[in-house]
């Protein structure tokens, strides 16, 4: 190669570096920072730019959004510690390019100091319980105190969620316990309630079936009795020598013998020692009218009225030894 294409040949890399340094493009949601000479320029948006080569530079600012997570560790109002992990979702602000690239060295490490210092701020003024309820509020509070406090550094904050509050592991299986303890508790209620109704209206329903039963023997009772007045009159209109007192017998004794016949008739019974004496239905209508009695008291036609027996006099107590007129038995007689 000669010599003089030597020179050729650096003009042309010369040429081709500083068209590379002249020629630049801005990205969709990318702005562009220019310095001359280390100093602030002008920003550049998205499209094909050039710059004057060796006194210009770029550097590029990324306007999507983004997101941090940080996990906060503190104690609660009730001494519990818990883990609170956070995500923040921030956003460089249009308008505020300038404040975002210069005022901030490290943006994910001022949002994360900031973070800490909310939720340090909130959590230790509560319990363990009103943290869990509150964990919304306490992702609003975090939110407007980063918000206000990065605007002025050119960030928008989007949300900063709490996501979770984790206790430890032995508080979280104490919380268990408790709640198993209550919800066991309220369904021993809920049992104990449950058997109670089942009882009470097992003894309603047992006193209606006593009522119920009782009125159904009064009115079988009525209709025995009816029956038997009915069929004391029919007997004595077709036998008028009979007295009332006869037909009852002789009613009671047929129905005796109709209980008879049906404890013959059912199952399990073997043997039944009746007397088959001539004289046996007068004792059994005797022994049935002594046990429908069930005092003195003759019935017409039956048996005769027994006679009262007459009262024994009064016997006055014998008067004391010594007295006038009694013998003393501690002496003979003269």
């Amino acid at each position: 190669m000669p010599v003089y294409f030597i020179p050729a040949i650096v003009l042309g890399l010369l040429l081709l570096i500083t068209i590379a340094k002249t020629y630049y493009q801005v990205r969709t949601f990318t702005a562009g920072v220019v310095e001359r000479f280390g100093k602030f320029d002008r920003i550049v948006r998205p499209g094909p730019h050039l710059l004057i080569p060796f006194v210009e530079r770029i550097y590029f600012v990324d306007l999507q959004v983004k997101q941090a997570q940080f996990s906060v560790e503190t104690k609660t109002r009730d001494n519990v510690f818990v883990q609170i992990p956070v995500s923040v979702q921030y956003q460089v602000l249009d308008d505020r390019i300038y404040d975002a690239f210069y005022r901030l060295s490290q943006p994910k490490k001022q949002i994360e100091s900031f973070v800490f210092n909310s939720i340090l701020g909130h959590v230790p003024k509560l319990t363990l319980d009103e943290t869990f309820e509150q964990q919304s509020g306490i992702s609003v509070a975090v939110k407007n105190e980063l918000d206000q406090t990065m605007s002025g550094f050119g960030f928008n904050i989007l949300t900063a969620l709490v996501t979770d509050i984790v206790p430890d592991a032995k508080v979280k299986a104490a919380m268990n316990d408790i709640n198993a303890a209550q919800r066991t508790q309220v369904a021993a209620q809920a049992r104990g309630e449950a058997e109670k109704i089942l009882k009470v209206k097992q003894a309603e329903a047992e006193a209606e079936s006593k009522a119920l039963q009782g009125n159904g023997i009064a009115r079988e009772r009525q209709a025995i009795i009816d029956g038997l007045s009915a069929s004391i009159e029919h007997f004595q209109k077709g036998v008028p020598s009979t007295s009332a007192g006869e037909v009852l017998a002789l009613v009671l004794l047929t129905q005796y013998f109709d209980t008879l016949r049906d404890i013959g008739t059912r199952g399990g019974t073997n043997t039944l020692f009746l007397p088959n004496s001539p004289g046996s239905a007068a004792d059994f209508q005797t022994q049935i009218l002594a046990g429908l009695r069930g005092a003195p008291v003759p019935l017409e036609g039956l048996d005769p009225a027994r006679p009262e027996e007459p009262q024994r006099p009064y016997d006055p107590p014998a008067p004391p030894v010594g007295a006038p007129g009694t013998p003393n038995p501690f002496t003979s007689p003269s």
